[in-house]
């Protein structure tokens, strides 16, 4: 999977959008950047762990959270209720499909959705308005190894 990352953009620059620049954070960072598609904390710092990096479980639920509130990382939640992380390139805010099976994820166009949200800030008069959209379902590849599954 291709990453559409700017070459401007590098994990220092994530880290010093997040407060204090440590080593911790930048490691963190430098791997959530590695980690294809959408990641929970637990996963990030068990794959940290095994690369031999003494990074704490608390530094990378907290480095993830202030990643997403600076706009740097996407998050949702899985079937079990973990928020997910997946980074976030450029500015923009995005919404994703996910598989509930594999955790295959696919950006979704939500222009729509963006459309009403500032529609409902604008005219309620509140400020600083978030949204959160979560779509999952089951992707074609696996459709197909349940089908073929319950078929035997």
């Amino acid at each position: 999977m291709e990453r559409n990352r700017p070459a401007a953009l590098t994990p220092l620059a994530d880290v010093t959008l997040i407060g204090r620049h440590t080593q911790q954070r930048a490691v963190v960072v430098k791997a959530f950047i590695r980690a294809e598609g959408f990641v929970g904390a637990q996963a990030l710092h068990n794959r940290l762990a095994a690369d031999g990096s003494p990074v704490g479980l608390s530094t990378v639920y907290r480095t993830l959270t202030a990643l997403a509130d600076a706009g740097r990382a996407d998050m949702v939640r899985d079937t079990s209720g973990e928020r997910i992380f997946r980074y976030r390139p450029g500015p923009d805010h995005r919404h994703y499909l996910l598989c509930t099976e594999c955790g295959l994820s696919r950006p979704v166009d939500s222009g729509p959705v963006e459309d009403w949200a500032d529609t409902i800030a604008r005219t309620s008069g509140f400020a600083n308005v978030r949204h959160t959209v979560e779509l999952s379902g089951v992707c074609p590849d696996c459709g197909r190894q349940r089908a073929t599954a319950e078929h035997r």
